[in-house]
């Protein structure tokens, strides 16, 4: 499977030769608007950095042919702006000319009370788990992790708790716009404990694919 991480929650994964899933182009990453070929954009939830509406609108502008798929609450939001979405949520599913997406989950991790609790939907793309701003577990096999390691919704405990017991052969780290040079520890946190149970953590670089 081919990965492109381009930033923050954005990456882009060819699950099948041709199809290309872009996921989450949110306002702390900019490389999204440069990419072509993209045949579905899935949107988690809301919040800023996850969805940006300008980066979506000209992500649409140079692919045109791309869906865009998320939730309700998602959805009202796009139908503001004028802009046409699959809706896909906890247990349905879409077939994406051979590459099974999945939705699991319905609510974002907690920051403080409800505050900041929207929608969030996780999404199954084949193989390969993207859970969001939450810790749900999708009723599917996971042969690859993008795992959320800091924000103010968690603990990087329950970052390491959640992987493990997904069990996935590989992790690389999503939700880490906040991560400089300085605090690279908090990558090396997951990277040392998965060692123990033979899960890879891989960093990938920005703006480049890789085949995982």
């Amino acid at each position: 499977m081919k990965i492109k991480k381009i930033g923050h929650c954005c990456f882009v994964v060819e699950p099948k030769e041709g199809i290309r899933v872009m996921t989450d182009p949110g306002a702390f990453s900019t490389l999204q608007i440069e990419e072509k070929n993209i045949s579905a954009i899935l949107i988690t939830h809301e919040h800023q950095d996850h969805l940006h509406i300008d980066s979506l609108k000209k992500v649409l502008e140079n692919n045109p042919q791309a869906i865009v798929i998320t939730n309700t609450a998602v959805g009202k939001l796009l139908d503001e702006v004028g802009i046409s979405y699959t809706k896909i949520e906890e247990g349905q599913k879409h077939d994406l000319n051979g590459v099974n997406i999945m939705g699991f989950g319905n609510l974002h991790a907690e920051i403080y009370g409800t505050y900041g609790q929207v929608q969030n939907t996780g999404y199954m793309i084949d193989t390969l788990c993207y859970p969001g701003d939450a810790f749900q577990y999708p009723d599917a096999h996971v042969d690859i992790l993008a795992l959320p390691v800091t924000g103010p919704w968690m603990r990087i405990k329950d970052a390491i708790d959640y992987a493990k017991n997904v069990n996935p052969r590989i992790v690389f780290p999503v939700h880490d716009a906040h991560i400089h040079d300085w605090a690279s520890f908090i990558w090396r946190v997951p990277e040392n404990l998965f060692k123990e149970v033979n899960i890879e953590f891989k960093k990938l670089e920005l703006g480049k694919e890789e085949e995982i």
